[in-house]
């Protein structure tokens, strides 16, 4: 399923050229602020001693997923990117128009729907164009660090595209909690990667602004699992044990009936029963309490932690 002729015995990357056995850190200058400051992308390149797959991991396309962005720094902390076998390109942040203003978006655009991109178009529609001719189009899959926005806590998860059997293998590989099949999104950096036939998975785990310690965990665990799959890593790094992913075919929103306040009474990740009460709305003079019942069987996979809600706003994601 995987190929086998890989041919990372040389990354070009912006001129800089890194064999094997190297490791280099690259600096991508993308633009500058009204102050005159340069804003660059750092790139770091881990190249093994032997051929193998080369790998993309990605955080901080959305500039307010700071998960994301931890997640991949305690990974280059820890000096989990020994690499011995094949290639491994990591990006940490990639939006910082974004991070630097606490936004999911690039001066009011949307990254991640703005692929393929243009050389001459908006920062974020010239960051999606470099992104790909740069970067991606060197790899042969990669793995997008997401997380909920909104207040909305993802509990981990991976998730795939349904046509795409090599990301359905990766997803198995990586063992989330949760796996699911995922339609592509126009503009997307998924779809525009499945155009050019390169898989990727996308993990999603906590919220915007926030840091989780399980999905931060969790996005580590899978990582190295994949890593040390195609022998691109010692097979003693340690990995966490974790149960078989569970594979979700169907997922529906349950959406508030009422605007109130709102405070959930189950956990993320629980399995819950059909009529089972996931949590409560209340009006701010106590005069009211509305019970929120799980529609199904299935498992919470998201879980709205903003406590003021409208009527029709997302509660929880409930998966089958």
């Amino acid at each position: 399923m995987f190929k086998t002729n890989y041919k990372n015995e040389v990354v070009e990357i912006r001129g800089h050229k890194i064999g094997l056995d190297e490791s280099k850190l690259i600096k991508i200058p993308i633009d500058r602020l009204p102050t005159g400051t340069l804003i660059e992308i750092p790139v770091y390149v881990f190249n093994g001693k032997e051929a193998g797959p080369t790998v993309l991991l990605q955080g901080g396309l959305h500039g307010d997923e700071v998960n994301s962005i931890e997640l991949i720094r305690r990974m280059l902390i820890d000096k989990s990117y020994k690499i011995y076998r094949g290639c491994v390109i990591v990006v940490p942040l990639l939006n910082v128009f974004g991070f630097l203003n606490l936004s999911r978006d690039m001066h009011g655009k949307d990254v991640n729907r703005s692929f393929p991109g243009s050389k001459k178009g908006s920062l974020a529609s010239r960051m999606a164009y470099y992104l790909m001719k740069e970067l991606v189009l060197n790899v042969d899959f990669g793995i997008d660090f997401h997380t909920g926005g909104e207040q909305r806590c993802n509990y981990p998860q991976v998730r795939y595209t349904p046509q795409d059997n090599r990301a359905k293998a990766l997803a198995t590989l990586f063992n989330a909690p949760f796996m699911f099949g995922s339609k592509l999104i126009p503009k997307s950096f998924r779809n525009e990667c499945f155009k050019n036939n390169i898989p990727i998975l996308v993990f999603e785990g906590g919220e915007s602004l926030r840091l989780n310690p399980i999905s931060i965990e969790k996005g580590i665990n899978g990582t190295l699992n994949i890593l040390r799959y195609f022998n691109m890593i010692n097979k003693d790094v340690n990995i966490t044990t974790a149960t078989k992913s569970i594979q979700i075919s169907k997922r529906k929103w349950v959406r508030a009936n009422i605007a109130g306040l709102f405070s959930s009474t189950i956990k993320n990740g629980e399995k819950v029963q059909k009529g089972q009460v996931l949590g409560l709305i209340m009006d701010t003079y106590g005069e009211t309490n509305f019970k929120v019942k799980a529609p199904h069987d299935g498992y919470v996979i998201a879980v709205n932690n903003f406590p003021i809600i409208n009527m029709g706003d997302a509660l929880f994601h409930i998966g089958s």
